[in-house]
């Protein structure tokens, strides 16, 4: 069973947007999974990246800079 709140979401403004994240992390090698935006989350897109807890670092350093980039909440 996974563990409670060991994965993250990555939040962007657009779809477009979270699709070039998408490409980023998968260049830098990041694991990450292309999800919905889950209901208790608010945000301007329907898709966000989920990462798991201990890849949050990483991925934050490489998206940080992207345009779009809105925040990262533990799920």
């Amino acid at each position: 069973m996974k563990e409670a709140g060991s994965y993250h979401a990555v939040l962007f403004k657009s779809v477009n947007q979270t699709m070039w994240a998408v490409s980023v992390l998968k260049k830098k090698g990041v694991p990450h999974k292309l999800i919905p935006v889950p209901r208790h989350i608010s945000a301007d897109c329907g898709v966000c990246i989920r990462v798991a807890a201990g890849f949050v670092d990483a991925a934050r350093t490489e998206l940080a800079g992207l345009e779009g980039f809105a925040d990262i909440v533990r799920l």
